[in-house]
C-alpha cells in the first residue's frame, strides 16, 4: 500500500519535501504584520529571508554546522526571539565590543554620534507613507567605513513620530557582549525591539532579510503596491 502510494505520488512528495528543505536550511520569505520598520518595510510586505547569510545548519533543526559571517550594523535581520514569544525582523545597530547609547532619538556608537540627514522629500517615503504631518524622518549614515552592503554605506531612514513622545527615544550607554546583538526598529517610537526585550543572543538569527518580494495593501483588498517588487532592502 505504501509502496503504491509512494509510486502514485513520488512527484508531489519530491517537491513538497525539497520545498521545505529549501525554506528550513536555505532560504525564507517572511510576512511583515507590523509597522516597527516603517518606512523601510512596510505592513503587508513579504520580505526574502537569506538563511545562509551568517550560519550553515542541519535542515529542520538549530544545529549550527559552519559559523561563517557575522552581522553587521545596519543589517536587517530576522530572528525567533524567546523572550517576545515570536519572530521579529528588526535593523542590526550594535555587534560585540561596540558601545552603544541614545539620546532623543539620536544614536551614539563608540563615543561618536551617527549621522542624520533630514529627509525633506522622498519620494518612496511620501508615496507609501503619506504622513508628513505625524512623523519627520531622517537618515540615519554610518560611523565607519569599509562597509559590504548599501544600508551601512548610503544610509537609511528612519522615522520619528511629531506627536507621540516616546519614552524609549533614550538610554544609556551599554556595551554589546560577544554573541550579543543590539537591533532597532526603524519607527524608532513604535517598535518592541531590544529597548524592550533586550540584547539578541545570535543564537537567535533566522538570517538576513535582503528584499521585499511583493507587498499587500490591506487598505486596497489587498492589492499588491505598485513599486515593491523585489524591492532591496
Amino acid at each position: 500500500m505504501l509502496a503504491r502510494f509512494w509510486k502514485n505520488n513520488k512527484g508531489v512528495i519530491s517537491f513538497i519535501f525539497l520545498m521545505l528543505f529549501f525554506r528550513t536550511a536555505v532560504a525564507d520569505w517572511y510576512h511583515v504584520p507590523s509597522g516597527s520598520m516603517q518606512p523601510n518595510i512596510l505592513i503587508g510586505d513579504r520580505v526574502w529571508v537569506n538563511k545562509l547569510a551568517y550560519d550553515v545548519k542541519i535542515p529542520f533543526s538549530s544545529i549550527n554546522l559552519n559559523r561563517h559571517h557575522e552581522p553587521q550594523a545596519g543589517d536587517v535581520v530576522v530572528f525567533q526571539s524567546e523572550k517576545a514569544g515570536e519572530r521579529l525582523i528588526k535593523r542590526v545597530v550594535g555587534v560585540s565590543g561596540d558601545r552603544v547609547s541614545m539620546n532623543k532619538n539620536r544614536l551614539m556608537i563608540n563615543g561618536k554620534q551617527v549621522n542624520t540627514e533630514l529627509l525633506e522629500s522622498d519620494l518612496t517615503i511620501d508615496q507609501f507613507m503619506q504622513d508628513r504631518e505625524d512623523a519627520v524622518y531622517f537618515k540615519e549614515k554610518p560611523v565607519k567605513s569599509g562597509y559590504d552592503n548599501i544600508a551601512q554605506s548610503q544610509g537609511y531612514p528612519i522615522r520619528v513620530s511629531r506627536t507621540m513622545r516616546s519614552s524609549l527615544d533614550s538610554f544609556d550607554e551599554t556595551t554589546i557582549p560577544e554573541d550579543y546583538l543590539l537591533v532597532l526598529g526603524d519607527n524608532r517610537d513604535n517598535s518592541a525591539d531590544s529597548r524592550v526585550i533586550g540584547l539578541i543572543p545570535r543564537s537567535e538569527l533566522v538570517g538576513r532579510a535582503e528584499r521585499v518580494v511583493v507587498s499587500f495593501d490591506s487598505d486596497n483588498y489587498y492589492l499588491p503596491r505598485d513599486g515593491r517588487y523585489w524591492q532591496r532592502l
